[in-house]
Formats: structure tokens, C-alpha cells, sequence
């Protein structure tokens, strides 16, 4: 074997060792990282929970209008936020009317969605959430007092009927933000989008604001206990009217918000 072969083998096999290096530091920090979420952060976003449901519970004996249960739901997110060292990155504030009300239709990729529109979208907005949300001890109990909706997707017939419950409110001046996915994403991946957000649109006569949230599922992957710190993106988009839409124009209403909102996504990298 001459020398220049043995050169080359040894820088192989140091680079080989380089890389494994690499990924052994890169499994060690994602430990650490998971173990900081289940030791501290968890905990902290589970007594925010309480604490801030307590409050806003409380407080919502004397406040039928939601306004007390909103401020304490921002407080709760805003704690979620720092805890997590979750940093926001908002976009298109300019397209939000605060005398408008609208309908925000929202990509769904994390749990982290929701304390990041507590805290970024500057409007009094409620919640068309699945039912069994409102089962949930605190949560349930807050969304319930503050106004929020539920919707029964297993039975066409409720649901229809929380969707006419919504439509009333949304006339009466109350702005809803939407997943239109239903669900949050396992993939990554959007999801096909429910018709039933774009028939309440209709159905209000009111704008629907499509907004884009890249990052949320780096956060915080849906079905696990790792909360960690990073950069995400909130992007909100032109309103789109539904004066003089009709049912029949749902499905162009969806597929138009859908391009919307696939217009600024990017797919995580896994």
C-alpha cells in the first residue's frame, strides 16, 4: 500500500469519526432538550393552566362578554411563550381591521398554534374548537365560560347547528378563528380542508383572513412532551370577501384560501 493510499484512508476514517461525533452531540442535545421540557418547562405550562384558568374562571361570574377570559388566555400564552423561548416573527399586521370582523382561517401544525394567536392577533376573538376540548379540566371550563364554540364533527346535525350558533355571533360582531384542517397535522404536511369553515363564512357575509404559521411544529411536535425554544412565523394574509357567495361556492372559497396559506408555507424539514 503506498503512502498516498494510506492518506487517503485515514482521512476517511476521520471523517467517519467526525460524523459520528456529530450525531452522537446532536442525540445527547436533543435529550437534554426533551429532558428540560419534561422536568421544567411541562410543568410550568401545567400550573399556568390551573392558575390562569382559576382567574379566568373566576373572574367570569362578573364578565358575560369574554373580555376578562381573553385577557387571562394572553397572559397564559404570553407565560407558554417565554417559558418555552418560543419568538414570534408577525407579519401583515396591516390587513387586520380592528372594526371588522373577520373569520381567520389557520394552518394547524402544533399545539403551540393556539397560545401564539392569544398573544400576536390583536382582536377579541373566539375559538370553533372540537368538542371534546371542552371536556378537559381548566381548558374546557374556560372555553365554555369565555364563549368559544363547539363543534361535534362525528354528527353532522350538531355540528350544523354550532356552525348556525357561530354565524349569529360573528354577526353580532364577533370575529372566529378556524383550522380549517379539522386537526392538527402528523405530517407536517397540510391537510385537506373542511368545507364547513367556508360555509360559516359564507353564511356570516363576512371576510375570511388567511393566516400562514411556519415553525409551530418544530416547537412543539403534536403527541409529545418536547416543548422547546425557536424562531416561528405568523403570516397574515389579505382579506377575502364573501359578499354575495352562496353555498354552491364553497368549494372555490376553500381552494382559494387553501393557495393562500400554501403561498407562505414551508414544510418542515424532518
Amino acid at each position: 500500500m503506498d503512502r498516498t493510499t494510506e492518506a487517503l484512508q485515514e482521512r476517511a476514517a476521520a471523517g467517519r469519526g467526525f460524523n459520528s461525533g456529530q450525531k452522537r452531540e446532536s442525540r445527547f442535545r436533543f435529550f437534554l432538550s426533551y429532558l428540560r421540557s419534561v422536568v421544567f418547562t411541562d410543568p410550568l405550562i401545567f400550573l399556568y393552566t390551573a392558575v390562569c384558568g382559576t382567574f379566568s374562571l373566576a373572574g367570569s361570574v362578573f364578565d358575560s362578554r369574554g373580555r376578562w377570559q381573553h385577557t387571562w388566555a394572553r397572559i397564559w400564552s404570553w407565560l407558554i411563550l417565554k417559558t418555552s423561548g418560543v419568538r414570534v416573527r408577525v407579519e401583515g399586521l396591516e390587513h387586520i381591521d380592528p372594526q371588522q370582523t373577520a373569520i381567520f382561517c389557520v394552518n394547524h401544525p402544533s399545539a403551540m398554534d393556539i397560545p401564539i394567536l392569544f398573544v400576536h392577533l390583536p382582536v377579541q376573538f373566539r375559538f370553533l374548537a372540537k368538542r371534546e376540548l371542552f371536556a378537559l379540566p381548566f381548558l374546557g371550563w374556560h372555553l365554555r365560560r369565555s364563549g368559544h364554540i363547539a363543534v361535534d364533527r362525528n354528527r353532522p346535525h350538531e355540528a350544523m347547528r354550532s356552525f348556525e350558533e357561530a354565524a349569529a355571533k360573528i354577526k353580532a360582531g364577533s370575529p372566529v378563528v378556524l383550522f380549517p384542517e379539522g386537526t392538527r397535522s402528523r405530517t407536517g404536511q397540510m391537510l385537506p380542508f373542511k368545507p364547513g369553515s367556508f360555509y360559516l363564512a359564507i353564511r356570516a357575509g363576512v371576510p375570511v383572513v388567511p393566516i400562514t404559521l411556519n415553525g409551530t411544529r418544530y416547537v412543539h411536535r403534536p403527541d409529545t412532551y418536547h416543548v422547546r425554544p425557536g424562531q416561528v412565523e405568523m403570516i397574515i394574509h389579505q382579506p377575502i370577501p364573501t359578499t354575495d357567495l352562496t353555498p354552491e361556492d364553497v368549494p372555490a372559497l376553500s381552494a382559494r384560501v387553501r393557495e393562500c396559506i400554501l403561498s407562505r408555507f414551508k414544510p418542515p424539514e424532518e
